[in-house]
């Protein structure tokens, strides 16, 4: 059982003893009580389910925790989130898988709004760029360099910029255009993509130029997938579920587009970026 493995089952088990000592002997009884069916208390109290956030509200609600216990188990159900989705683990077959992942949430959110500090959004890279993303990260992390694959499977994920039917937005920094991770070449390339891309009316499009006041200090990137927030740190990805976190992206998103250019001002500025 690997470390990741054996967390999870002692998660499991605590949430078991709760149960118990609440007087619910059967996980049936409880599964009854919290509205579930028994399959479900049986996988979370097992480790081979994950509670979420609402689960474990419920659990420790039904059981009548005290609040010190529940933020104990709030705490220890983020960490072992966050081990879940290290790069080392997620990224240890390779990347490529990772991007069908990627594509697959994209495909079932109806609301996309991406806001990029440091690089291209994935969803608008090159494949030339997206190739020197692909292997400057596997020889970082020292994982699988599938570099050929996941640029095939990020480039697949690009058609949701297409569907009509979905609200997608996308903001990158004029910061993350001049500080290219390819050859100037390749990068001349992306940004004649990025112009390119302003024709399309799909989607929209957004550039928050160097040399305006924010309104909002963008500390990192983010994706914001219908009731979920996205976000990559060096070692792994974190997915934010609370509703009123999720409003304080929504917010700073809100507020860098108010100073973003778009349309033939974003055009403009691709055009004074040096090639």
């Amino acid at each position: 059982m690997s470390e990741l493995e054996h967390r999870r089952a002692a998660f499991g088990e605590r949430l078991r003893q709760l149960r118990e000592a609440a007087g619910f002997p059967s996980g049936k009884r409880f599964a009854d009580h919290c509205g579930w069916p028994q399959s479900k208390v049986s996988r979370i109290e097992t480790g081979a389910q994950l509670a979420s956030d609402a689960d474990l509200t419920t659990w420790t609600e039904a059981t009548g925790a005290d609040e010190s216990v529940a933020s104990e188990l709030r705490a220890e159900l983020r960490e072992i989130r966050l081990a879940a989705a290290s790069w080392k683990r997620q990224l240890r077959h390779g990347n490529a898988a990772r991007q069908v992942v990627a594509a697959d949430l994209e495909t079932q959110a109806q609301v996309i709004r991406v806001v990029e500090t440091a690089l291209v959004p994935g969803l608008l890279q090159t494949a030339d760029y997206a190739r020197h993303v692909f292997a400057l990260n596997a020889e970082f992390m020292g994982t699988l360099a599938d570099v050929e694959e996941s640029v095939r499977a990020r480039i697949a994920r690009q058609q949701v910029l297409y569907d009509s039917s979905k609200e997608i937005e996308i903001l990158v920094t004029e910061a993350a255009l001049r500080s290219p991770v390819c050859p100037p070449d390749v990068m001349a390339g992306q940004l004649d993509r990025l112009a390119t891309l302003l024709e399309l009316s799909t989607f929209r499009l957004g550039i928050v130029p160097l040399d305006v006041c924010l309104p909002v200090i963008p500390l990192h990137g983010f994706w914001i997938l219908d009731d979920q927030v996205l976000i990559e740190t060096v070692n792994t990805e974190i997915i934010v579920t609370d509703p009123a976190e999720i409003d304080q992206y929504r917010r700073q998103a809100d507020a860098l587009w108010t100073v973003a250019a778009e349309g033939n001002e974003a055009r403009a500025l691709l055009a004074r970026l040096p090639r």
